[in-house]
């Protein structure tokens, strides 16, 4: 069976509802955003929005929750949706620390990425061999994730020295290291405070400085996911699950066991995720650490359209304003609402000018109303900067509902011979 033949009913079916932006096109709307965003700097004072210390915070926070989204998308691209993750980021958090305790971090981010897939398994039998609901199971694995962790904490941290039953000891920490030359040459270009090119090398020297092994695994994980997914053979397959699985049936792929490699390895990126909270976002495991980021990575992935690329944006923008809560957030979401503003106006224009009439009038009077909150206001509460990064999940996720497109047999029950 060659892999184009797999390729041909996904090819004749029209993809409704997904974007269209090109990669010229989204680059373009990328530099636009930068170079509104250099403007609020300029006109608010507020250089921290923009610095290298809060780029390289913000992709710290991202890294958990990419993680969690590329496990997402592996296994909804399968035909499995998975509101597990979350659980399966618990258990990444409590097997990375525990090993990682007692063996070293390395041996602990191994561990983390098999607590991830354990719990995987167990979602994979309950929606793929018994047929249990989607998001019953998911949210039964949540539960009994938490539920086990803080079970087994009172057995193996309680009683260590600098543990507790709700925290582990410290673990030995992977490493951090910077690009010689370009992270100092390009921070201090970032403190001169140009316009667009400090802004610039802000953004990049937050890719090059105080950078963890493990970031730079899960930020090569994104490309890595995108090229087996759509330029293997296997991924063809797996893709094909969760598109058309009686299709797939027919043309002789084994529908049962590539979604069972697919959830499996979902969860353990999800437990990749976890592993990286406890050794390298912070040297100790926690109770709650995970902090609903696994839901997060869930919607950042929809964000993305079910694309690994459209994912990393998502991750960074959820990453970004959660970094906003952890360097200074009041002055810096202050302006921020000013820049918000300015989208929402432009997009009115945009939504007008397309003859969305109704839909453009709604957006406009919010950007009305964010100008008069900003121009009313010196800065915005803290509870408002704690709150930034839920509000923003729900924000994007209403505002680009309309122009997705799930793959077309996700979370659908699937039987061996249904088509017969």
């Amino acid at each position: 069976m060659s892999s184009a033949t797999v390729a041909k009913p996904q090819a004749q079916r029209p993809a409704r509802g997904g974007r269209t932006f090109s990669l010229p096109v989204l680059l373009l709307i990328i530099a636009g955003v930068l170079v509104l965003t250099s403007i609020v700097r300029l006109i608010t004072g507020a250089d921290g929005i923009t610095s290298t210390g809060q780029m390289s915070t913000a992709l710290r926070l991202a890294v958990p929750i990419g993680l969690a989204g590329l496990g997402g998308l592996w296994s909804e691209r399968s035909g499995v949706v998975n509101i597990g993750l979350e659980g399966m980021m618990i258990l990444g958090t409590w097997f990375g620390a525990w090993a990682g305790y007692q063996w070293g971090p390395w041996v602990g981010v191994v561990f983390g990425i098999i607590g991830g897939a354990l719990g995987a398994l167990l979602h994979a039998i309950a929606t793929v061999t018994f047929n249990v609901n989607h998001i019953v199971s998911g949210v039964a694995l949540n539960i009994l994730a938490l539920g086990a962790t803080r079970y087994l904490s009172k057995f193996t941290f309680a009683n260590t020295t600098e543990g507790s039953s709700k925290q582990s000891p410290p673990i030995d920490s992977l490493g951090t290291f910077d690009v010689p030359g370009l992270s100092s040459w390009l921070d201090t270009l970032n403190q001169k405070h140009w316009f667009l090119i400090s802004d610039l090398a802000g953004l990049i020297g937050g890719l090059v400085t105080d950078l963890s092994p493990l970031t730079v695994i899960a930020v090569a994980l994104v490309p890595v996911t995108w090229w087996v997914l759509w330029r293997t053979a296997f991924g063809l397959r797996l893709r094909s699950c969760g598109e058309n699985p009686v299709a797939a049936e027919s043309l002789g792929v084994n529908v049962y066991k590539y979604k069972y490699i697919a959830v499996i390895i979902s969860g353990g990126f999800a437990g990749l995720g976890g592993a990286f909270l406890s050794i390298v976002a912070s040297n100790v495991y926690l109770d709650g650490q995970t902090a609903g980021r696994g839901y997060i990575g869930l919607a950042a992935m929809i964000f993305g359209n079910w694309m690994p690329g459209g994912l990393a944006l998502g991750a960074g923008l959820f990453g970004y304003t959660d970094s906003l809560n952890l360097r200074g957030g009041t002055v810096n979401v202050h302006a921020l609402i000013l820049l918000i503003a300015i989208l929402l106006v432009i997009g009115a224009a945009y939504l007008v000018w397309r003859k969305r009439y109704v839909p453009g009038v709604v957006t406009a009077v919010i950007g009305v109303l964010m100008f008069v909150w900003y121009a009313t206001t010196n800065e915005v509460p803290r509870q408002v900067v704690t709150a930034t990064p839920y509000v923003v999940t729900l924000l994007v996720l209403s505002l680009s509902a309309q122009s997705l497109r799930m793959p077309k047999a996700d979370g659908l029950p699937y039987r061996k011979g249904q088509g017969k």
